[in-house]
């Protein structure tokens, strides 16, 4: 038997689901979900082979709940999503429905899955997908991790800097250091760029934090923020840097 979860933010999109998979009685839904906070909670209970899974929800977005995840299910989006994201999709074969959506094309969509679900690189494109998907309003603003069984969300305004520590990122903040499975390019890419600047490879800074920039050691040069800590800044950085500073 297939264990499936549904999660959307609209209980008549979960209804439409629910009444199409009546053909597949191999698949059984062991939860419905109305937000990403459900989502987490009810994959980690259920472990499940797949989840339908909307985009734009309240509280934390799709994308946001699948970064959270140590279970990965398969997965077949259903949004009304735009050009950008699709192709992002596409790129990484992952299946997702454009509602309103027809019975004839979800079927493709879970007969697809049902070929390729013992598949080793169905997991990875999930986990590609995750690190290329388009860039949202919200990862300027916020970052979501979990804190053990626990789901934060961090404003950016409470980060101080980030740094690289292995497959992880660690985000520093008043109140302590989370850790989140991304890249730095990432934030790189989806941070305010007039508000955090990248000073090196392992290290990206929030502008407002830098209280000095001063020569370390031979032709090199490190920051200072607020806290008294201090960050190596490459050739790169400090070309950035002074643009930003205006130095």
């Amino acid at each position: 038997m297939t264990k499936a979860i549904l999660i959307d933010d609209e209980p008549l999109a979960r209804e439409v689901v629910k009444e199409y998979l009546e053909e597949y009685p191999e698949i059984l839904v062991v939860a419905e979900c109305g937000d990403g906070f459900e989502g987490v909670k009810a994959i980690a209970q259920h472990q499940p082979d797949l989840i339908f899974l909307d985009i734009q929800m309240p509280k934390i977005t799709g994308f946001e709940m699948l970064e959270l995840i140590e279970h990965r299910p398969g997965v077949i989006f259903t949004s009304a999503f735009d050009e950008y994201a699709i192709k992002a999709f596409e790129a990484h074969a992952i299946d997702y429905l454009l509602k309103p959506f027809s019975k004839d094309r979800f079927k493709k969509a879970v007969e697809k899955w049902i070929e390729k679900q013992h598949l080793s690189e169905v997991k990875q494109q999930v986990q590609d997908l995750l690190q290329n998907a388009p860039v949202s309003p919200a990862h300027s603003e916020r970052i979501v991790v979990k804190s053990g069984s626990s789901i934060k969300i961090i404003p950016t305004t409470d980060v101080t800097y980030l740094e690289a520590y292995d497959d992880y990122v660690k985000i520093h903040t008043s109140e302590g250091v989370f850790l989140k499975n991304k890249t730095m390019q990432f934030f790189e890419n989806s941070l305010d760029d007039k508000q955090f600047v990248r000073v090196h490879r392992s290290f990206i800074v929030k502008v407002p934090e830098i209280t000095k920039l001063e020569p370390y050691e031979k032709d090199s040069y490190r920051v200072i923020i607020k806290s008294g800590e201090s960050m190596p800044v490459s050739k790169t950085g400090y070309v950035k840097l002074k643009a930003l500073l205006q130095l």
